[in-house]
């Protein structure tokens, strides 16, 4: 059978995926990993993470379905070891992150250099300042956020300092455009129309530099589809995953 993987963005963990360990475990093989220094996980440093993440994945080929910082990953360990996968699904994902002259669908750069200061400091703002951030576009009432916040961040496993700061340096190295073309592979590209993170606009250039994709846009929706939308998340990945296994 073959696996799904299930790899979280910055700052978050394998909790933030509750509601599809409920929809895919017994339906498929889903596996759902935490970064190191994200929940609960080991600590390594910045430069070991493509190999501890390869080291926990199956032998056999796999669907990787990556979020944001999970996407880009994802798509930098498929560029190094095609053989391992199967297809990608991207989720709010991006081939870089950062902007630059000839990119301005990147986050901003006052936002950026919010959350690495916000790291640098050890404060705790960062992290919910980003988790607001995630679920703008969405529409929700207070209500709504605070059952969303204690349903998906790990409060017990708190990410390390030292690993958002690793993950801040993977997001600021990544730039994985020049590279889209030889990710042959099946891909699912998925983002909210109403993304503060990811501009949609870099969702939208993924799909169209990919080779083998497949498109789809949350209306009303922010940076986490899998959190706000669910139903309508699991529908559209488990009916792609059919046309693949």
């Amino acid at each position: 059978m073959t696996a799904l993987v299930f790899i979280h963005g910055w700052g978050q963990s394998s909790q933030a995926w509750h509601s599809q360990a409920a929809y895919f475990s017994g339906r498929y093989d889903a596996r759902f990993v935490n970064l190191p220094g994200h929940g609960g996980a080991a600590e390594t440093n910045a430069e070991t993470w493509p190999g501890e993440l390869m080291r926990r994945m199956p032998d056999e080929p796999v669907i990787v379905i990556g979020w944001s910082l999970g996407g880009m990953l994802a798509m930098h360990l498929a560029l190094a070891h095609p053989q391992r996968f199967q297809a990608l699904a991207l989720v709010a994902a991006t081939p870089r992150f950062t902007r630059a002259p000839d990119w301005p669908h990147g986050c901003p750069d006052a936002l950026f250099d919010e959350f690495d200061a916000g790291v640098a400091q050890a404060s705790n703002k960062a992290l919910s300042r980003f988790f607001a951030l995630m679920l703008h576009g969405d529409g929700l009432s207070r209500r709504q956020y605070q059952q969303l916040a204690r349903q998906a961040v790990d409060r017990a496993h708190p990410p390390s300092q030292t690993a958002l700061a690793a993950g801040l340096q993977w997001l600021a190295r990544f730039d994985l455009r020049s590279d889209l073309p030889r990710l042959k592979l099946p891909c699912l590209v998925m983002y909210g129309d109403g993304d503060g993170i990811v501009p949609p606009a870099a969702g939208h250039f993924l799909a169209g530099r990919l080779p083998d994709v497949r498109e789809f846009v949350f209306p009303a929706c922010g940076h986490a589809p899998f959190l706000t939308q669910a139903e309508t998340f699991n529908q559209q990945l488990e009916a792609w995953c059919r046309t693949i296994i």
